[in-house]
């Protein structure tokens, strides 16, 4: 009797050990997960800080334009800064090139290219902050993104407005100089080397 109540008393120890070892992996495993899934994106404040020192003297309405665009499409795991410039007579075309910023990935090198067409007229050069959403991995940015954008830069100021392709967002937020009065579609296209073709 004594031993089989012993061995009823180890086997439960062992089922329970078991069972609580198999808890506690479960557990270390989903805390991290979790941990990685918050820290893999950038809420709206680290976004202002990181805007303001890029943008610089101009940086006046910036907070606004990040609000409004984490409160349409939440906080973005990625986002890239950069300098372009276009010009438009109907027609247009449009270069830049920057850094991918994000969490888990690294920095990357990128540039876009794309033409536009529409009412839009003048020219301008850009400081650019894009917030990118949904990025899967780095090799998912190389694509097409399309979508209407609407300038209005008198001399100085900030325009927004959204990409997207396969799910993945990406919104420019352009502190922008020149003259550039109009509304176009078109789309970016972004390119881990430089190239001249909009196309």
């Amino acid at each position: 009797m004594r031993k089989l109540e012993v061995r009823k008393m180890g086997s439960l120890r062992s089922i329970g050990l078991v069972v609580a070892a198999i808890l506690a992996i479960a557990l270390g495993l989903a805390a991290p997960a979790s941990a990685q899934d918050r820290g893999g994106t950038y809420s709206s404040d680290e976004l202002v800080r990181t805007g303001h020192k890029f943008f610089g003297t101009v940086s006046g309405g910036l907070a606004t334009v990040i609000e409004e665009a984490v409160s349409r499409y939440g906080q973005p795991n990625g986002y890239i800064l950069g300098e372009e410039g276009s010009g438009a007579i109907v027609g247009g075309l449009r270069y830049g090139e920057g850094q991918l910023n994000t969490r888990d990935r690294g920095r990357r090198k990128v540039y876009w290219q794309g033409p536009s067409l529409g009412w839009d007229f003048g020219g301008e050069g850009a400081r650019t902050m894009m917030l990118v959403y949904n990025l899967p991995a780095v090799d998912a940015l190389w694509q097409r993104f399309a979508g209407v954008d609407g300038s209005a830069y008198f001399v100085g100021g900030f325009g927004m407005t959204a990409l997207v392709a396969d799910r993945i967002y990406v919104v420019p937020v352009r502190a922008g100089v020149g003259l550039r009065l109009g509304v176009n579609i078109g789309y970016l296209k972004f390119t881990p080397k430089p190239t001249w073709n909009p196309f």
